[in-house]
């Protein structure tokens, strides 16, 4: 009988870390067992303190965050308005849940440069090496090496990122979720945003998020662990995602598991 292995995709939710821009960096305020006590009290008119077991009440966490902080997954809405060339963008709480568990593959791009294009050759190169071919509904993951630096400020310049041609080669093959180990799906912001003022061309402004407006998909940032994995097909990804109405995110605790003998 053959057990399951189940690896980790995601990165905690932690406060205070400068692997963010400033604006979206989070902030959790931790109310402990002995804080909690009043607020319990509250609740309980005519409770007191020594009556509760030690003496203390609940803990309780209060978080100001984003929806793109920690392991999250974009819907097509955060993208534009619009997908599928014309349909309204799918918000995170309409993601087909379908989308959201099936076979995994793991596309090890380490060897590339940190804000270098992964090209449409580059993924037939590696699924070549890898002997295996997209099918609908693959969760493709992408592995740079970014999360390496994870809780420094190098995070947000590091990785590899794709490009709209590949994002379209994945998308056309029925590919509707993906992910990558680094802070976006696109290459760097820096890296678009020296490229931009360089050449002053618009298009290489989140090219592959932009990919959506034509097929809608959805793309799981800030993984980690991909390694663990130890194979890069014969596992299945499980990525469903918090339910926030109208939301263009939501936090996600992705998870792949690999049966063994």
């Amino acid at each position: 009988m053959k057990k399951r292995r189940f690896v980790d995709l995601s990165i905690p939710i932690e406060a205070g870390l400068p692997s963010d821009p400033p604006m979206m960096i989070p902030r959790v305020d931790y109310i402990d067992h002995a804080m909690g006590t009043a607020s319990m009290l509250d609740f309980f008119p005519g409770l007191k303190a020594e009556q509760l077991p030690g003496g203390v009440g609940w803990a309780v966490e209060f978080l100001t965050l984003s929806t793109h902080s920690g392991t999250h997954l974009d819907a097509p809405y955060h993208y534009h308005p619009q997908m599928d060339r014309g349909r309204p963008a799918a918000t995170i709480d309409e993601i087909p849940l379908s989308w959201c568990l099936s076979d995994g593959v793991l596309l090890d791009f380490r060897h590339k440069a940190d804000g270098e294009r992964i090209t449409v050759a580059d993924v037939r190169k590696e699924l070549e090496r890898i002997r295996y071919e997209i099918k609908p509904l693959d969760i493709v993951l992408v592995q740079t090496g970014a999360d390496q630096a994870w809780g420094t400020p190098e995070y947000l310049v590091r990785g590899a990122g794709m490009d709209r041609e590949s994002t379209l080669f994945l998308t056309e093959q029925g590919v509707r979720v993906v992910g990558i180990d680094a802070w976006s799906w696109d290459r760097p912001l820096p890296y678009l945003a020296a490229e931009f003022k360089e050449t002053g061309d618009p298009r290489v402004i989140w090219e592959a998020h932009f990919a959506g407006i034509e097929t809608g998909y959805c793309h799981m940032e800030k993984l980690a662990n991909l390694s663990a994995i130890g194979r890069p097909h014969g596992f299945t990804v499980c990525c469903f995602p918090i339910k926030i109405k109208r939301a263009s995110a939501g936090w996600t605790r992705p998870v792949a598991i690999v049966e063994e003998d």
